[in-house]
């Protein structure tokens, strides 16, 4: 996608082909670096021997994966490489780009994966160190996830109203269906919002709004207890979506559904988008199931304590939530997932999962690998 002569990279997985995420404003800090403008501060220098690339007008990071590693999916991988891009949507002609590094041709990563299923584990012929870092999940992953936080947690603005409660009469139910002395009363409009649709937001120029900016729609959810003390964790936020704003009024703003994980009301609740990348790591194979953990390892250790949409039966691709935060995990942490067994009996090599976010009491993680049917209360180890 271009916009304005900025070349946008993000936002290419499934949370854009499903939901239609438009893209945030381009970043307002332009400054000069040698003969041309920019937002970031690239490095004067580059380390020895790196490959790079000049932007050029035209470039995406989508197209760049694609030229120099052959599959544009990869772009998260230049992002990786080239961290002063503070945000993924916006590359500018001029900025340098370190693109070189060594990708693994698919003739040896198909042998390896013919070793891994004849002999459950890789030869020592192989040298993993160069295989490529691949993403640990996708967009939606994060986007459309959520968190845990205190069940009274403070947001600074909500939607206040929209476009649908204007186009027609409001109907009570007694001019409705005949009934005396109802107050009930339904909206002739729209009433769940998705994307494109025109929103009201409080707040305005007041509040230090400004065109342009995206704001993450939540919803409160239900309270969080943990599976084994049966203590409250917090209460689960659900992210609905995200909003642009288009225009600013004193107390009030105009504003666009931009991205939809699912309806969204008036009465919603509205937070500042972050940028959250999705982390890089290098697989590994999973755990050998003759080589369990201590039990005495998992005491203590990092749990699953909450799905998603009340999923009870968890398997690859589930998006679940841990009972640690950023105290102690990082995205891009992988762990093996046990489950504790009978006692004497040595805990059982469920899966394989990747932390993508974190935050102050709890992070979102990815199933990545399953053998059998993961559940709330399953434990983890890191790998």
């Amino acid at each position: 996608m271009k916009h304005r002569g900025v070349f946008l990279a993000g936002f290419v997985g499934v949370f854009a082909l499903v939901t239609g995420v438009v893209a945030q404003q381009p970043p307002t800090n332009l400054h000069q670096v040698g003969d041309h403008w920019t937002a970031w501060d690239p490095p004067a220098s580059q380390e020895p021997g790196a490959q790079i690339h000049l932007i050029v007008p035209g470039d995406t990071l989508w197209d760049l994966a694609e030229h120099y590693y052959g599959d544009p999916y990869l772009w998260p991988q230049l992002w990786e490489r080239n961290q002063y891009i503070r945000d993924s949507h916006w590359i500018y002609p001029g900025d340098p780009l370190v693109v070189g590094f060594e990708v693994t041709p698919l003739e040896t990563l198909a042998d390896m994966q013919d070793q891994v299923e004849e002999t459950g584990q890789r030869g020592d012929g192989f040298d993993r160190s160069t295989e490529p870092p691949t993403a640990l999940g996708f967009e939606a992953d994060l986007y459309c996830s959520g968190y845990i936080a205190s069940l009274d947690r403070a947001f600074p603005h909500r939607v206040i109203g929209s476009e649908y409660q204007n186009i027609g009469p409001t109907l009570t139910q007694a001019r409705n269906a005949r009934r005396a002395g109802s107050t009930l009363e339904a909206p002739t409009g729209k009433v769940l919002l998705s994307v494109g649709d025109i929103i009201y937001v409080d707040g305005g120029a007041q509040a230090g709004m400004l065109p342009g900016t995206l704001y993450t729609s939540v919803e409160p959810r239900e309270i969080v207890t943990h599976p084994t003390t049966g203590d409250q964790v917090g209460r689960f936020y659900q992210y609905r979506g995200q909003i642009r704003i288009l225009s600013v009024q004193e107390t009030t703003a105009i504003a666009e559904v931009s991205a939809s994980c699912g309806p969204l009301g008036v009465g919603s609740w509205l937070e500042p988008f972050q940028v959250q990348p999705v982390p890089l790591r290098r697989r590994t194979p999973l755990r050998g199931v003759n080589d369990p953990v201590a039990l005495a390892q998992l005491e203590g250790a990092p749990m699953i304590i909450y799905s998603q949409d009340d999923v009870v039966s968890l398997g690859t691709n589930n998006v679940v939530y841990l009972d640690r935060g950023e105290a102690e995990l990082t995205p891009g942490d992988l762990f093996t997932i046990y489950r504790r067994g009978a006692s004497g009996v040595p805990p059982m090599v469920l899966g394989e999962l990747a932390v993508l976010a974190v935050n102050e009491r709890s992070s979102v993680a990815r199933i990545i690998e399953a053998r059998y049917t993961i559940l709330i209360g399953d434990a983890l180890d890191p790998k």
